[in-house]
């Protein structure tokens, strides 16, 4: 009878063992430890900030670029005193006509200087100007920390879930030496 008793408390305590190990918490009696529920009472998302990839953004500009003033006005002078003096040439005979001639030319020449004097040196286009910008920066949510409650004592832990309204805590109890 004593060793039907023994097996049948063997069995019994078999079967305990089996069903802990089905929750999760094997060996919970013999490492001085058991699970319970603890209310939570503020989750605080951990945010982690990255910055995107750096593109880049290209667009067109207008754009003035200078002109050499120096050679507008030799080129202008030039020019104008070729003309001066052919139109020079054609009025009157003689000594009136190289006369004419010397008097358009400089006229000429003082004009053409005043018109290439008179350009802004300026010209204008279009340029492509390119330019590396950082992309925008992402926010991503990388842990919870969790304020709860488990028997009237405060915790704070950091978790990588949101554990809701309840979080199942482990109790461990040990004797201080």
């Amino acid at each position: 009878m004593k060793v039907a008793v023994w097996l049948a408390m063997l069995g019994l305590a078999g079967t305990g063992i089996a069903a802990a190990q089905d929750r999760g918490y094997a060996d919970e009696a013999s490492n001085n430890f058991k699970v319970a529920w603890a209310d939570v009472l503020r989750v605080d998302p951990v945010y982690d900030r990255a910055r995107g990839a750096a593109r880049e953004v290209c667009e067109e500009v207008p754009v003035e670029h200078r002109v050499d003033e120096r050679g507008n006005r030799v080129a202008g002078t030039v020019v104008g005193a070729v003309i001066g003096g052919v139109i020079g040439s054609s009025v009157g005979k003689g000594d009136g006509r190289r006369a004419a001639t010397v008097a358009g030319a400089v006229a000429g020449g003082a004009i053409g200087n005043q018109v290439a004097r008179g350009d802004d040196g300026y010209y204008q286009g279009v340029e492509r100007r390119c330019r590396m910008e950082a992309g925008p920066a992402e926010e991503r949510v990388v842990a919870y920390d969790v304020q709860y409650r488990y028997r009237g004592d405060v915790f704070m832990s950091r978790l990588s879930y949101d554990p809701g309204d309840r979080l199942r805590v482990r109790v461990s109890i040990e004797p201080v030496e």
